[in-house]
């Protein structure tokens, strides 16, 4: 099973204030033990809102809004990835975060990531096929 642990944004991190060296050894020290557990697959921080754009359709057509967005609570300020065989040992994981993180005040959030098998009939052999091969494609092309 896969989740994406999220970490929330705050004002710190829409600010664009870096971590301490400290926080930094710490989630390097963190992500190390999920590593080395074999669980951890992704993770990466992201830059403040300020930087991106929000993109909605309305009958097709995308209008773009570029950022920052004043809800914070809305925003993710970066991600990580995992495999585990449960949810509970992934709130294990969780439950291991740095704990200096936004000063002992972070919000994260864990979500299951959907598997082929979620879909059901509506996802074809070929389907499935064709979903296998760009998910290969995508991972040979991130490769440096």
């Amino acid at each position: 099973m896969r989740f994406m642990i999220i970490r929330k944004a705050d004002k710190a991190t829409e600010a664009g204030e870096m971590p301490s060296e400290e926080l930094l050894t710490a989630m390097i020290k963190y992500n190390e033990e999920m590593i080395q557990a074999g669980v951890m697959l992704a993770g990466e921080g992201l830059q403040p809102s300020a930087k991106g754009a929000r993109i909605k359709f309305a009958g097709g057509k995308p209008t773009v809004l570029d950022g920052p967005f004043a809800e914070t609570k809305e925003l993710i300020a970066g991600f990580t990835m995992i495999q585990v065989k449960s949810k509970q040992e992934a709130l294990e994981w969780v439950k291991r975060w740095p704990p200096l993180d936004a000063g002992g005040g972070v919000e994260l959030e864990l979500r299951q990531v959907f598997e082929a098998e979620d879909f059901g009939d509506e996802l074809t052999p070929e389907l499935r096929e064709t979903e296998e091969r760009q998910r290969r494609q995508a991972i040979d092309n991130s490769k440096p």
